[in-house]
């Protein structure tokens, strides 16, 4: 398990030369290494990978069968009208010319889980935590889009001029972490968590300056 920085990718194609798999393969040849999930590039956090077949095989059934608990912290555009609230919206994915990945919400979609859960209040924004009930290609950041709170940093499901306005203050990615990830195998429980990283803890130190500063 490590905790992926931002800005690498989870695996090399599309552009990309290598990823954490490559870079983790390299650095432990003797080690029969597979890559469990992915993560966006621009989102850090927890990435799991497997030393066994069995292993990789096990917690990617684990996944399709909603027995792993994913959670993440994101910073919403905007105040949700409630602290605590799910989005059940599905997810349809397209490819661009140029072979970038496109998400929305569509009938057509495959159905799609969100569990958000307001952690702290800032001016203009919302750190919240967001669990996944289903595993969809960039869920968290449309489920946020759809709602009218787009993520913070975000360049392809954002707000342009709110990501500006970040961006001035110190936010130079997209505000999304995977901290958590927790799951059973073969009778046993495991956990991992990764802090939030400090470039976005001392964005926040910022934001929080300017509500103390308004009081």
């Amino acid at each position: 398990v490590i905790d992926k920085p931002s800005g690498m990718a989870s695996h090399g194609g599309s552009g990309v030369s290598h990823g954490a798999i490559e870079l983790m393969r390299a650095a432990r040849p003797n080690e029969h290494l597979e890559l469990v999930h992915r993560l966006d590039r621009d989102t850090s956090g927890v990435l799991v990978f497997a030393k066994t077949r069995a292993g990789l095989t096990g917690l990617q059934a684990a996944i399709r069968e909603g027995q792993v608990v994913k959670q993440y912290l994101c910073l919403m555009v905007g105040h949700p009208s409630k602290a605590k609230f799910n989005v059940n919206a599905p997810l349809a994915k397209s490819v661009l010319q140029g072979g970038e990945r496109m998400v929305r919400v569509s009938d057509n979609g495959k159905p799609s889980l969100t569990f958000f859960q307001e952690m702290e209040q800032y001016p203009g924004a919302r750190l919240m935590q967001a669990t996944l009930g289903t595993g969809r290609t960039h869920q968290i950041r449309v489920h946020a889009s759809h709602i009218g709170h787009p993520l913070a940093g975000d360049p392809k499901y954002g707000d342009k001029e709110a990501n500006k306005r970040f961006r001035d203050r110190g936010l130079h990615r997209l505000f999304l972490h995977a901290s958590h990830m927790g799951f059973e195998l073969d009778g046993r429980s495991y956990g991992f968590s990764a802090p939030l990283p400090e470039d976005l803890k001392s964005f926040l130190d910022v934001l929080g300056s300017k509500r103390k500063s308004a009081r």
